[in-house]
């Protein structure tokens, strides 16, 4: 090899292999510089006093009849008890009820007291044996009312206080943490608006406006956590966009929350098989901590667990 004559390069000597000579210089490594990365928030403290040490895995139960992965499965309180404290020992730290189904296709609108008769029972049967906190996906205030009563301390907005207009001074009274989300519509019809001139712009300054108004509502800065919405009025290429574009959200300077798991975009490229799904997971959720994200919800808590304490360590040096 000879020593090109701009920047340290090198020319690389015609290939061994067959592939044709080129004259395109090798560039001198000492001059790669990393893109700038909004720094990772390290923990999120609640109103009582616990410390989530960020990043951490949210695991997801839902206690409904009709939730596109495991609908059904945890409608019983007894069983949602058991698997919530299964998750958190295999390193779940926070659990996140569920009483509504949000599924792209199919999904049924339901009343506030059908919501309460669901979840209720589980964050009640829960107190005392739950260490990790409890977040509860709600757009309804009376809802969220009664399980931060009840001892929940994140509620999980997937229309980022938009749908309620009582919700936001529930969550500042409380002074619980909280997650915003973006979407289109509702749960039942937010699959027919997809359409965006740049959907990682609009994103982007929708949860920057949404943030803006809880913090004038009350809620302490701290306690904000912003959601993509993947899968929300979101085609599959809009979800991937979104996925490349995180440290555009991560700029904002909240912990960003993704929640790919199990999603219909993940399931078509993986391909058939619940193992292609899940590695397909593994994969995004990875991809998603090395982008700067701090909470993964997910279905497996404990493969996601592993998943993101080796991703996290990889990004920490990564940024040294």
């Amino acid at each position: 090899m000879k020593r090109g004559a701009r920047h340290g390069a090198v020319t690389v000597a015609p290939s061994a292999f067959g592939v044709a000579p080129s004259d395109t210089p090798i560039p001198n490594p000492r001059r790669f510089r990393r893109p700038p990365a909004a720094p990772r928030p390290r923990s999120l403290r609640l109103a009582d006093g616990r410390i989530i040490r960020l990043p951490a895995v949210m695991g997801i139960l839902n206690v409904t009849p009709d939730s596109f992965s495991d609908g059904g499965r945890y409608l019983e309180p007894a069983r949602a008890v058991d698997h919530a404290l299964a998750m958190e020992a295999a390193g779940a730290a926070i659990i996140d009820i569920g009483g509504e189904s949000t599924r792209p296709v199919g999904a049924i609108a339901v009343s506030a007291d059908t919501e309460l008769a669901r979840v209720m029972p589980v964050i009640e049967r829960l107190a005392g044996k739950l260490r990790a906190p409890i977040s509860v996906d709600t757009r309804r205030a009376v809802v969220a009312r009664a399980a931060l009563a009840a001892g929940a301390a994140i509620i999980n907005d997937i229309s980022a206080l938009e749908h309620d207009p009582g919700m936001a001074a529930v969550v500042a009274k409380a002074r619980a943490a909280v997650v915003l989300m973006h979407m289109r519509g509702g749960p039942t019809d937010h699959a027919r608006h997809t359409r965006y001139r740049n959907v990682l712009d609009e994103v982007v300054r929708y949860l920057a406006a949404r943030a803006r108004f809880a913090i004038a509502a009350g809620i302490a800065r701290s306690r904000i956590i912003l959601d993509p919405g993947l899968g929300f009025a979101k085609t599959g290429r809009h979800n991937l966009i979104l996925m490349g574009g995180l440290w555009r959200l991560g700029a904002l300077g909240f912990p960003i929350l993704v929640g790919a798991s199990r999603k219909r975009f993940v399931r078509a490229l993986a391909g058939e098989g619940a193992g292609a799904v899940e590695l397909a997971n593994a994969a995004a959720h990875a991809l998603a901590i090395a982008a700067g994200a701090s909470i993964i919800r997910a279905h497996d808590a404990g493969a996601t667990a592993a998943v993101v304490r080796m991703a996290a360590a990889i990004a920490a040096e990564g940024r040294v």
